[in-house]
Parts: C-alpha cells; sequence; structure tokens
C-alpha cells in the first residue's frame, strides 16, 4: 500500500509564530499602558500647575489708564500662560474680591471694617516651565517693580509641595520603567529564542552546503521584524479599545486625553516591537550559528 501522508517541509526561517506574536503583543501591551500612565500623570501635572494663580495686587490710588497699560505690559511677559494666543490673565476689583470672600466665608468685610481694605488685583497664571522656586521669585520681584504694583503673593508652600511630589513622582515611574523595559526584553528575547530551537539543525544544514551567515540570519531577521510590527499593531489596537471605553466609563478622565501624544506612543510601539523582535532574532540566530554539533542535540 502506498504512503499517501504528505509531510510539510520545512522552510528556512518558519518558526511557531503564534507563540511570538503573542509575547511581543502582550510585553508590548504592558508597556502601552505604562505610557498612558504617565502619558495622564504628565497631563494632570499640566493642569494642576495651570491652576495655580499668582496674584498681583495695585496701589489703591491707581488710574485706569494705568491699569490697562499694566495688564498689556503683563500679556506680553513669557511667563504669562497664553492660551489660544491670550493671555490668561484676569482682573479682579476689590468689590468683586470682597464678594468673593463673602461667598467664601459668609462674613460681609464691609460691614466689619466699616471699608473694604481689599485690592484691585490681576491673577495670572504662570506656564509650566517657571514653576521652579528661584523663577518664582524672579517672576515676583520683576512684577513688583512694575509701576501701579503694590505686592505680588502666591501659596509658596502649596508649589514647593506640588514640585516635590512631582520630583518623587517622576522617580519613581522612570525606575519601573526601566525595570519593565528590562523584563519585556527579556521576555521576548527567551520567546524567540525558544522559537528558534526547532530550526537548530536546519540552521546547521544551511552551514554545511556552504551557505553564509548573512543568507541564513535573512529570512529569521525579516519575520522577526513582521512579527514584531504585528505584535505592535495588536498592542495599540488593544490599548486604544480599552482607553475609549475608559473615556466612556469615566467622564472626567477625557481632560487628561492628549490625543497627539497617544499617537506617538503608538508609533513607538510599532517600531520598538520591530527593533526587539529584530535584535532579539539577530542574537538567537549567532547562538546557533556559533553552536558546535555536540550542543545542538
Amino acid at each position: 500500500m502506498k504512503n499517501t501522508k504528505k509531510y510539510k517541509k520545512k522552510r528556512l526561517g518558519s518558526y511557531p509564530s503564534a507563540n511570538v506574536i503573542f509575547s511581543i503583543s502582550l510585553a508590548l501591551f504592558v508597556i502601552g499602558l505604562f505610557g498612558i500612565l504617565f502619558l495622564h500623570t504628565a497631563k494632570l501635572t499640566s493642569i494642576i500647575r495651570e491652576n495655580i494663580e499668582i496674584q498681583v495686587y495695585l496701589n489703591n490710588n491707581i488710574s485706569e489708564s494705568q491699569k490697562i497699560t499694566l495688564q498689556q505690559t503683563l500679556a506680553t511677559k513669557p511667563y504669562v500662560l497664553s492660551k489660544e494666543n491670550e493671555a490668561q490673565i484676569n482682573y479682579i476689583p476689590k468689590d468683586e474680591a470682597a464678594q468673593i470672600f463673602l461667598n467664601e466665608t459668609g462674613e460681609d468685610i464691609k460691614k466689619v471694617l466699616a471699608d473694604n481694605p481689599l485690592r484691585d488685583a490681576f491673577t495670572l497664571k504662570i506656564n509650566e516651565g517657571y514653576y521652579e522656586q528661584q523663577k518664582l521669585q524672579q517672576i515676583k520681584s520683576e512684577i513688583e517693580e512694575l509701576r501701579g504694583v503694590f505686592e505680588v503673593v502666591y501659596v509658596e508652600s502649596l508649589i514647593n509641595s506640588i514640585n516635590k511630589n512631582l520630583t518623587k513622582i517622576s522617580l519613581v515611574l522612570l525606575i519601573f520603567a526601566t525595570i519593565l523595559l528590562l523584563v519585556v526584553i527579556i521576555l521576548i528575547n527567551n520567546t524567540i529564542k525558544l522559537a528558534l530551537f526547532s530550526q537548530r539543525f536546519l540552521i546547521r544544514s544551511m552551514q554545511l552546503v556552504g551557505a553564509t551567515s548573512g543568507f541564513i540570519r535573512k529570512p529569521f531577521l525579516y519575520r522577526s521584524s513582521v512579527y514584531g510590527l504585528f505584535g505592535g499593531i495588536i498592542a495599540s489596537a488593544l490599548l486604544f479599545g480599552l482607553l475609549q471605553y475608559a473615556y466612556a466609563r469615566i467622564e472626567d478622565l477625557q481632560l487628561l486625553q492628549d490625543f497627539n501624544n497617544l499617537i506617538i506612543m503608538f508609533g513607538f510601539l510599532l517600531i520598538g516591537g520591530i527593533i526587539i523582535g529584530f535584535f532579539s532574532t539577530y542574537r538567537a540566530i549567532n547562538k546557533y550559528l556559533k553552536m558546535s554539533l555536540d550542543d545542538l542535540y
């Protein structure tokens, strides 16, 4: 009886793809989750800092024209936050300040003191790059030298506390990111090494018939790069779906959305998958190319 069983010929560069793509996708997904955490933390930091204000109290005898001139001068300063080409400066008359005090404390300051001791003021929002203590002191000194300014006040203890906490958070995230990246690289490297284990005899056979190392590496490197790309695409798609679900369930989370940086992060995942797959395969192939015949068994 004729044997009709067919044997599939093993090609150079072909090895189990499902495990490799799954491992790369999982690793990149974890890295992407960390990246999303980092992006949202950075966005939250920016929002917190943008809502911290500097109060510029004015002299009692300042004229309306001097107020306008002072506001225009402050609007040109590089440290004043600008959104949609509009400087974030708000003018608060002393009567409005007294009303705000009444709403917050329930006490009418005019009745208690028989007069309104508060002053007209400008509130300024500062660019994120100027929140260091030394820079804020320089801003305070510079504004207080302007004509018509009585005093400049900001909550120094709050800003110092925010800066210290953000420094600690950044350090923790950096350490965690470094450890995570090393674990991911080791995971993918071992997965590809195991996948290539089934190809070790085929690699040796190619060497015996005179194939060069470059010729042998080429199909493996190409295939692993494609697998890395697929892994990046799958991880990006999963992360995007997870984000959309989270934004739909948690309304305030949308305030932390940064679409441009998110696209950049997805691009890094795609490139990272290709690079990690390529170099992990390169190292594994070199190991089998240099391995003696006895070590192959």
